[in-house]
């Protein structure tokens, strides 16, 4: 048996995986926040890493993200993933796409069975959509540059080219970094204020002289909220303190490690 092989027979059927109670309810569903937990690589990347673009083992994220599949009942190679680049940004899709070939983009939406539209993270916020009715489902990137600059509203637009409804979406968000992790400079709650003075709500006051504490999570769910969609759900799992569990770029940056893993989160049509 060579090691590709071993590696898949000792593949656990179902990984453990974050999952939304409110996309678990819809019919004609399947999606999973993945976690690190349940993979195979190593050292930095230790666990389920999704990402090609980090500098761990190809092979071990291709069987990582081949266990992915698997846990949504789908074929190895059906993730459609964008090559984000914290845009505002979104396309449909109908196939799987290589890395190198994949739109620079930060949403997703597809309405083809067989493949699962997908995001990967490491602290920015992964959002999942679907329609069971339009059996339309859709995938978002939204760090904090694609949130302000409106890749929530552009992947539900693609969604809505698919035949979907804002009526009929439920959308709901996975774990990201949390406002008691993140800490910002004046500089960067300026830019949110200068968009909207409202935005002032989701500052509070910092540790350091001038920082303040970024509620990125409540101004994801606030945008998902002003689309009018049919129901909006929030997991509240913070990737920062939780190593076991979440990768973290802004951990893995304070302690100055050279690079980090990826997670996935994903949503399909059954």
């Amino acid at each position: 048996m060579d090691a590709f092989a071993a590696a898949e027979s000792r593949a656990p059927a179902a990984l453990p995986v974050a999952e939304s109670g409110a996309l678990r309810a819809l019919p004609g569903i399947a999606h999973a926040f993945f976690t690190r937990e349940g993979g195979v690589s190593t050292g930095i990347y230790r666990g389920l890493n999704g990402g090609l673009g980090s500098n761990d083992l190809p092979e071990n994220v291709i069987e990582n993200r081949r266990r992915m599949t698997a846990h949504l009942g789908l074929e190895a190679g059906t993730l459609v993933l964008p090559w984000q680049v914290h845009s505002a940004e979104a396309v449909v899709a109908d196939a799987a796409w290589e890395r190198m070939s994949a739109p620079h983009v930060d949403g997703v939406a597809t309405k083809t069975i067989g493949v699962a539209a997908g995001v990967t993270t490491a602290d920015c916020c992964p959002i999942l959509f679907a329609d069971p009715h339009a059996r339309v489902v859709a995938a978002a990137h939204a760090g904090w540059k694609g949130a302000i600059g409106g890749v929530i509203e552009a992947t539900i637009a693609r969604m809505e080219d698919l035949g979907a409804t804002r009526s009929g979406i439920t959308a709901a968000l996975g774990p990201c970094i949390r406002q008691k992790s993140y800490e910002v400079g004046p500089e960067f709650a300026a830019r949110f204020t200068a968009d909207d003075l409202d935005n002032a709500r989701w500052f509070a006051p910092g540790d350091k002289p001038g920082h303040a504490w970024f509620d990125l999570g409540g101004y994801v769910i606030a945008r998902l909220k002003r689309a009018e969609l049919g129901r909006v759900d929030d997991l509240g799992l913070d990737t920062y303190p939780d190593e076991e569990r979440f990768f973290s770029f802004r951990r893995t940056t304070h302690r100055a490690e050279p690079d980090y893993g990826r997670m996935i989160a994903a949503i399909t049509l059954t």
